[in-house]
């Protein structure tokens, strides 16, 4: 009885000064309201699970539902909403950044790194990726687009940015499953070369450069990019959704490593998250902790002047940086619906704890970039010259050609 008055005490007051939308249902069947309208409930099947509503963040919180320690009824975005005020309310003093953890970066962790993340099932992403499997954020033109359409017009912004022409050699570090290499040689007519250290990845980009016909101009390989052989040898570089996972420490050699393989006159593209931190911190309420330990192991963002010092420090040029936060808001809730709408297949391939975390990261990811705890920029480069000759033109017009 002294449980249940302290327990309706505190949701009570949880109710009046925060009204979170969500209720808590008990394994004994007592409902606690949070809010005057909850849009989601929140089931604890065992006393033991309390433990994580206790004082929670957005680790304990995600950590209860990917275990299976909490159950919710209702949208996941909803659930996330309302386990962010409940993490604010019942903590006022926590810091929204984290300290920044330095990782090491050897080529043999950031292959298992890789791994974990991309080697799930290639038939897995496609439950809510678009057809080319582009899983990067998407560019919408207008609020209507669909994933299709945006993400092809994501994949010819950047071609165009970097003003890829019939002939030129082309790089994308990070490929993914090749989209970005087999539109630069099908639509721009590039040789184009792509590395991955994702082994699924590689197997699926390979049977699609097969199947466009596309092996005299187009590649694949299984590669790190401290390993891509050569100096001077690619006329334009992209690198979409790579350096997150190469380290603070290792930004400037990742970028020394993009301007020695860059030819003179060339351009390179990248394509990155970011902190919204001057410090370079990880977001804090434990999102950061629960990406590092369930979603990205080891992934780090700089703050986009930390990028912009190190680009610089490594010889290239920023010459135009472009915000896409809202493009990917966007694009993490279509990633979210869809894969919440495919949820059965999806637990059939994966499992319903994989599921999970990706499931809630993809409505996490949605909702952080809606609210600026991270932000994500296209930062355009021209390797050095001595002389006054750009390879770019006098004004930003050309990037929106059709």
């Amino acid at each position: 009885m002294l449980f249940d008055k302290k327990l309706a005490s505190f949701a009570a007051g949880l109710r009046t000064e925060y009204n979170i939308p969500m209720e808590v249902r008990l394994w004994n069947g007592q409902t606690y309201r949070l809010g005057e309208e909850p849009r989601v409930t929140l089931h604890v099947p065992k006393a033991a699970a309390l433990g994580y509503l206790v004082n929670p963040d957005l680790l304990k919180l995600g950590e209860a539902y990917v275990e299976g320690h909490i159950h919710v009824d209702g949208r996941l975005q909803d659930a996330f909403e309302a386990g962010t005020r409940l993490a604010r309310g019942t903590a006022t003093t926590r810091r929204f950044f984290d300290i920044k953890r330095i990782a090491g970066h050897s080529k043999v962790r950031d292959k298992k790194a890789i791994e974990y993340h991309y080697d799930v099932s290639n038939e897995f992403y496609q439950l809510f990726l678009d057809s080319n499997m582009v899983y990067s954020c998407a560019y919408f033109r207008d609020a209507g687009d669909s994933l299709d359409t945006a993400q092809e017009q994501k994949l010819d912004h950047i071609l165009n940015k970097l003003m890829v022409k019939p002939g030129d050699r082309f790089l994308d570090i990070g490929c993914g499953w090749g989209a970005m290499i087999v539109r630069a040689a099908k639509k721009y007519g590039a040789r184009a070369v792509g590395v991955t250290l994702s082994e699924r990845q590689f197997e699926y980009g390979r049977e699609l450069i097969a199947r466009e016909g596309l092996q005299d101009r187009c590649e694949i390989r299984l590669q790190d990019y401290r390993d891509i052989p050569g100096t001077a040898c690619y006329d334009k570089i992209s690198s979409v959704g790579m350096f997150e996972h190469v380290g603070l420490k290792n930004l400037q050699l990742y970028f020394s490593r993009i301007n020695e393989l860059l030819a003179p006159g060339g351009l390179a593209m990248n394509h990155g998250l970011t902190s919204v931190d001057p410090e370079s911190s990880s977001v804090g309420l434990g999102v950061g902790e629960f990406i590092d330990r369930y979603v990205f192991p080891d992934g780090e963002l700089p703050h986009v002047s930390l990028a912009l010092r190190q680009i610089e420090a490594a010889g290239l040029e920023p010459v135009d940086v472009e915000s896409l936060r809202r493009h990917y808001a966007r694009t993490c809730t279509l990633w979210g619906e869809r894969l919440e709408n495919a949820k059965e297949r999806a637990i059939e391939l994966a499992g319903e704890r994989r599921y999970r975390i990706w499931a809630i990261y993809l409505i996490g990811c949605a909702h952080a970039f809606a609210h600026n705890w991270i932000n994500i920029y296209q930062i355009l480069c021209a390797k050095k010259s001595e002389g006054t000759d750009s390879p770019l033109p006098m004004t930003r017009d050309y990037m929106y050609r059709s």
